[in-house]
């Protein structure tokens, strides 16, 4: 891993990349009211056909080191990773903003899905696995996750860069290359 301190200007020490992994572990509430100073939004930029940028917010979660997404594969954003993995995903909370630039790819592992599903649901969305066992259904879920069933994809960390947003403050910036 190499890190590299951003805010070298201030004499503030580098920050630590398990002290950032610690916090996102803690999960990341996506419901109102239940997070942030109103709630936690994650944005997924994606890359589009023509190159542009195609950026939404989502729910996600922080498992093993990686953030897991779900939505429908006729969407822009599951078409746009399926063609072109490359991704970045940023989230703000009380401690840190994130931002994180990887990979992404779908979870076809059918005990995988269904321990997602299970954390999904432990966070208040009712999903479960659906019939095929490598994607989820629901009675719904957000409009931009299109109709289901809803696959998941998992976005491998190759790079991040964290603000430390309370005292002392700091900035870091991470390659796992």
């Amino acid at each position: 891993m190499e890190t590299k301190n951003l805010a070298d200007l201030y004499e503030l020490p580098p920050l630590t990349w398990s002290d950032v992994t610690a916090r996102l572990e803690r999960g990341f509430p996506q419901a109102p009211g239940a997070g942030g100073p109103d709630r936690h939004t994650c944005w997924l930029s994606t890359i589009n056909p023509d190159g542009s940028p195609h950026l939404t917010a989502l729910g996600m979660l922080w498992v093993d080191g990686a953030f897991y997404f779900e939505t429908g594969e006729r969407t822009r954003k599951a078409r746009n990773v399926l063609r072109d993995p490359r991704c970045a995903v940023s989230l703000s909370t009380h401690e840190y903003d994130v931002v994180v630039d990887g990979v992404a790819e779908r979870v076809t592992d059918p005990d995988r899905v269904a321990e997602l599903a299970r954390r999904w649901a432990g966070e208040g969305w009712p999903c479960r696995v659906d019939e095929s066992g490598q994607a989820l259904t629901a009675e719904f879920s957000a409009p931009s996750a299109g109709p289901p069933p809803w696959h998941v994809f998992r976005i491998t960390v190759r790079g991040a860069t964290a603000l430390q947003t309370v005292e002392p403050g700091g900035a870091t910036r991470w390659r796992f290359d």
